[in-house]
């Protein structure tokens, strides 16, 4: 079904550009030549190009139609459907990849360390060359210090494999340049009575810092790789099981068991699905969360100004960019 869907996205790119082409050439000959109406209908007519163009969306849409309604009824199995199982006792583990965030992470580790059933606050640090890890640790952390810099993503996965070691019931991920707030661990927790993840959205601007990183460029592009998940896993009957607005959010929390389901796979797998710089790691367990069967929602949380500079550089246009098309290709080849 993957391949399907990769197929009618990069197709109906292509017909874009080819109906674009075509509409240019033809205003194009119109500006230049003159538009004599009789001449200029009966060209568009006896246009052999606009008959396969013809053809060719007649086929696309075909396709699409078909993949709608094969979906009719995708993941609509009772266990798709609303469940409650409370953690009656919540033990919360908080996980913070960090590099070169002495200005931070005194502040944000604390703030952790206050929140209400907050039990463990692990950073991975990835070979800073500042004094974070050294703060960390005087503010109570569990600091793992990494001896070479393997990414965002591999601090991510060292994180969870230290926190299945506990007896934390409750996972959170989060970042250490003062964006997140720690209090919204409370708004997540109640989700988790009623599904395995919950992941932030940042696009609420009521809830967002003025002059945050993420400008219009990025906010949209969130916002349409969001919807490009949703349309991965359409169903005809309740629209999907997913409905996402922000997949570069790096702020969630997740139930223990959850993790359990999937940590072998991104043991496994997530190099290879995200690179060695580890930044598209937040997509990926989005996906990854979505394929294993596990309820993954989405809820407003508020956001901060960066404190300090982007490590992934996401907030420059070109870098963004990128980083965009990366995302893409992660959810049509996954």
């Amino acid at each position: 079904m993957g391949k399907i869907f990769a197929g009618i996205f990069f197709s109906f790119f292509a017909l874009l550009v080819i109906h674009i082409f075509f509409l240019v050439l033809h205003i194009f000959l119109w500006i230049t030549e003159g538009l004599v109406l009789g001449i200029f209908v009966e060209t568009i007519y006896f246009s052999v190009l606009l008959k396969w163009m013809i053809l060719a969306d007649i086929i696309w849409v075909s396709f699409v139609l078909g993949f709608v309604l094969k979906r009719k009824k995708y993941k609509t199995e009772p266990q798709h459907y609303l469940s409650y199982e409370p953690i009656k006792h919540p033990i919360i583990a908080v996980i913070i990849p960090t590099f070169n965030e002495a200005v931070n992470v005194e502040k944000v580790v604390k703030d952790y360390k206050m929140q209400p059933n907050v039990k463990y606050v692990y950073v991975i640090d990835n070979n800073s060359s500042d004094k974070t890890p050294d703060i960390a640790e005087k503010c109570g952390a569990v600091v793992i210090r990494k001896k070479i810099n393997k990414g965002f993503g591999d601090s991510c996965v060292i994180g969870f494999n230290e926190v299945l070691k506990t007896d934390a019931n409750i996972v959170a991920l989060t970042e250490c340049d003062g964006t997140f707030n720690a209090y919204d661990i409370a708004k997540m927790m109640p989700y988790l009575d009623n599904c395995d993840m919950v992941v932030g959205t940042r696009i609420i601007q009521v809830l967002t810092e003025k002059g945050n990183q993420n400008g219009m460029f990025n906010t949209w592009g969130n916002f349409f790789i969001g919807k490009l998940i949703q349309l991965k896993y359409f169903s005809l009957l309740h629209m999907g099981v997913t409905s996402f607005t922000d997949v570069g959010c790096g702020y969630r929390c997740i139930r223990r068991d959850g993790l359990e389901k999937i940590i072998g796979q991104i043991r496994n797998d997530y190099l290879n699905k995200i690179g060695k710089d580890g930044w598209m790691f937040n997509p990926y367990i989005t996906l990854c969360s979505v394929d294993n069967e596990l309820k993954t929602v989405e809820i407003p949380i508020t956001f901060n100004r960066r404190s300090g500079i982007s490590k992934s550089g996401s907030d420059e246009k070109s870098k963004g960019f990128k980083l965009g098309l990366r995302m893409i290709w992660l959810i049509l080849s996954s």
